[in-house]
């Protein structure tokens, strides 16, 4: 089962249940529920959606206008989750490969503010690369969406863009090399924890097309990953709450060489296995 929100053709916001190609909008006319968040807020999450279901009315998911699956949570990230990141940062800067090279061993992870919800974009939608930057790469990544509670009731899809010579320059201008307007991308859509395939079967590709050609396809698995999703959630939750929930996303197994760099243009996709594919244009900072 996977929730969207979307904008129907009258430009109305909904939020809607698939199993396939179609999607039929929740009723929210009750007041107990009037958000996606508040819907994985709650207890008993499918017993609310069968509840509001409207299966009156079915819109096919070409028609609509799909919108991050976002309201109002925190987007945190997670780096140095897999040995390619771990080689590949410590590839940005000689000065800080001691750095990476030791978090990707210690029990304490990287984590930072990766987004607010004004800074992310949905499907479709244009990322944005620095314009004070020359080395800029998407990172796919698994996204963990976690009630207040910090309890994991979905999945969906994270582009965590980076600037690699801000960060490479300097470890502290992490936070220049990662948040930005339009810097994430979440989506299509969250899929519920029982209709994820098993970990090991969590597959992840990264496809970077230009013109008409295909510059960049990899892939990697979640088995690859060196922590696990538990224990970047308790990470995240050490003296720190989240009343409205969060996105985290786990890092990236795939990481383009130096030679490769996003340009105006491009089209980023990154499919990952039970949520889909999450497609998104590159533009560059105003």
């Amino acid at each position: 089962m996977q929730l969207y929100k979307f904008k129907d053709q009258d430009g109305h916001e909904k939020v809607g249940v698939s199993d396939g190609d179609h999607l039929q909008p929740l009723r929210f006319e009750s007041g107990d529920i009037n958000s996606l968040a508040e819907l994985l807020e709650s207890e008993e999450p499918h017993s609310l959606i069968d509840f509001l279901r409207d299966e009156s009315e079915t819109f096919d998911l070409q028609d609509v206008t799909l919108l991050p699956p976002i309201d109002e949570q925190e987007v945190w990230a997670a780096g140095v989750t897999y040995k390619r990141s771990k080689a590949a940062r410590m590839e940005e800067s000689e000065a800080a490969a001691s750095c990476y090279d030791r978090v990707y061993v210690s029990d304490r992870p990287e984590l930072f503010m990766k987004a607010t919800p004004h800074r992310v974009v949905g499907p479709h939608e244009a990322l944005r690369i620095r314009k004070d930057s020359a080395w800029n790469v998407p990172e796919p990544e698994v996204t963990l969406v976690l009630n207040s509670r910090l309890e994991l009731v979905g999945y969906t899809i994270g582009n965590d863009m980076s600037s690699r010579d801000i960060e490479g320059e300097n470890p502290l201008y992490l936070p220049q090399a990662k948040v930005y307007d339009h810097c994430c991308s979440l989506g299509p859509c969250i899929t519920l924890p029982d209709a994820m395939p098993t970990r090991a079967e969590i597959g992840i590709r990264l496809q970077v097309h230009r013109d008409t050609a295909t510059v960049f396809d990899s892939s990697t698995t979640i088995d690859e990953m060196a922590r696990s999703f538990e224990d970047l959630i308790h990470w995240l939750g050490r003296d720190n709450s989240f009343p409205n929930g969060a996105f985290l996303l786990t890092g990236t197994g795939i990481v383009p060489d130096s030679s490769f760099t996003l340009q105006i243009g491009d089209q980023v996709e990154i499919t990952v296995d039970g949520i889909g594919t999450l497609s998104n244009s590159v533009v560059q900072s105003l």
